[in-house]
């Protein structure tokens, strides 16, 4: 908000106001010893010498405009049209919180209409709320639904899904009683890595409540997940996917058309850089029979006493609304600003253009994995791929990739070790439509320096 400066007769005023002699005596129960610090700063610059200090300081920092980058493993670099920054500097979004009243919010709530038929158009389900926290508790949201609605207590989970979504999911479940189990869903033969979702689906039993895998996997590859659904359909329990890269969804069948009963993901790329991965959007769509046990809220068109179109909140399963026990979850709140951002880019790119950025990104994802082949790196993915493929660092994924930035300048990848036990010898390395022909390049000289030094 603006700076609104005081004049000391505005404080004498406040202090008189609320029966207080000075600004110390607020501070009355913090120690004295404790409350005016002395600083080490040096002595005060004229404020054209702090801006030019602040710069200095800035530029000592390298942002993935300044290397070439080849990051990802959940959060992606991708293209945000500039209308969209614009567009969320307009002061009707510096609020974008629960819009309880309607008839002053129109603008917020069409947004959240539009923003849930776009996911459901996305991921080919019924349903969609207007986003959650982020992808990881999104996550969350969708096992303690399928807990709720089989009365089944056991998960089984792909340790291909994200490590970061399969911690928040163990915090949410650990006081509940849910079986949480992590099943390998891929095999290693040698410097090859294959999905392999039998073992997932072989686990799935009468006491499973849902099946959780992701795709594009967190090795980046693409495995077949109708065995999983098969199981699930069997023994009575539901589908999860994780959608790891949502541009990926242009190219791929939509979770829907797989059999998911609930596709979950993170939709920040769509609204801006990575900066250190929050805050996201978590996306949450599911079937239209599940619509009411769906966490947070759900916004409806409908129609005036005049036959006016109009925007409403048309269901909010949370606590603070309906009675405690009739509560499909206690989450309060989204980061709306996020999803208003994501639901801008997708409509300023529609259909063919994210068809044609994950066309790109599939693209440069294969040429960078061809010139490190030719550079003499084994390519480790045997199963198909997107935007991302796994590398075979026979001297440890952690000391090749800090020897390629050290010597080669380039932000390579992943380590691999990081997420599963046994991968220290992998990396995930990334591409999107913004990869350049020069990244790629750069990336497979540092490579070649790498082989020779």
């Amino acid at each position: 908000m603006s700076y609104a400066p005081n004049t000391d007769a505005d404080r004498a005023a406040m202090l008189r106001a609320i029966g207080a002699a000075s600004i110390d005596d607020l501070f009355a129960d913090i120690p004295a010893q404790h409350r005016d610090p002395q600083l080490d700063l040096p002595p005060a610059l004229p404020e054209t010498d702090v801006i030019r200090h602040l710069h200095a300081l800035g530029a000592r920092n390298r942002t993935s405009l300044d290397l070439p980058m080849f990051l990802g493993a959940g959060f992606y670099r991708h293209f945000v049209p500039a209308l969209v920054d614009q567009q969320l500097l307009r002061s009707e979004w510096y609020t974008a919180y629960t819009p309880y009243q309607p008839e002053m919010a129109q603008g917020s709530l069409q947004a959240m209409y539009e923003f849930q038929t776009l996911v459901c158009d996305l991921t080919g389900l019924d349903v969609s709320n207007a986003s959650l926290y982020d992808g990881a508790s999104a996550l969350a949201e969708a096992v303690l639904l399928c807990r709720g609605l089989t009365r089944r207590p056991g998960v089984v989970m792909a340790d291909t899904v994200h490590p970061a979504y399969r911690a928040v999911v163990a915090a949410y479940t650990r006081a509940l009683d849910v079986d949480l189990r992590t099943v390998s869903a891929y095999r290693r033969q040698g410097a090859r890595l294959t999905p392999d979702l039998q073992p997932l689906a072989d686990a799935v039993d009468d006491a499973t409540s849902c099946v959780v895998v992701q795709r594009p996997d967190v090795l980046g590859m693409v495995g077949g997940v109708d065995p999983v659904v098969e199981a699930a359909r069997l023994h009575g329990a539901r589908v999860v996917v994780v959608v790891g890269d949502p541009v990926t969804m242009a190219l791929l069948t939509p979770p829907g058309a797989l059999g998911a009963d609930v596709a979950v993901g993170e939709l920040r790329a769509f609204a801006g850089p990575p900066a250190y991965g929050g805050p996201g959007a978590g996306m949450f769509a599911t079937r239209a029979e599940l619509i009411r046990r769906v966490p947070g809220r759900i916004a409806g068109r409908t129609k005036d006493l005049d036959g006016r179109q109009g925007f409403v909140l048309t269901l909010q399963t949370r606590e603070q609304h309906i009675r405690r026990e009739r509560a499909t979850s206690n989450i309060t709140t989204n980061q709306a600003l996020v999803a208003l951002g994501a639901a801008m880019t997708l409509c300023a790119l529609g259909p063919r253009g994210l068809r044609q950025m994950a066309q790109q990104s599939l693209t440069n994802a294969h040429r960078a994995a061809e010139a490190l082949q030719r550079a003499g790196a084994s390519i480790a993915s045997a199963g198909p791929y997107v935007n991302e493929f796994v590398v075979h660092t026979p001297q440890g994924a952690r000391q090749t990739l800090d020897r390629l930035h050290r010597q080669g300048g380039v932000l390579a990848g992943v380590d691999l070790g990081r997420f599963l036990p046994g991968l220290d010898d992998m990396m995930l390395t990334s591409a999107t439509e913004l990869t350049t022909a020069a990244d790629v390049a750069a990336l497979a000289d540092a490579w070649e320096l790498l082989r020779d030094g």
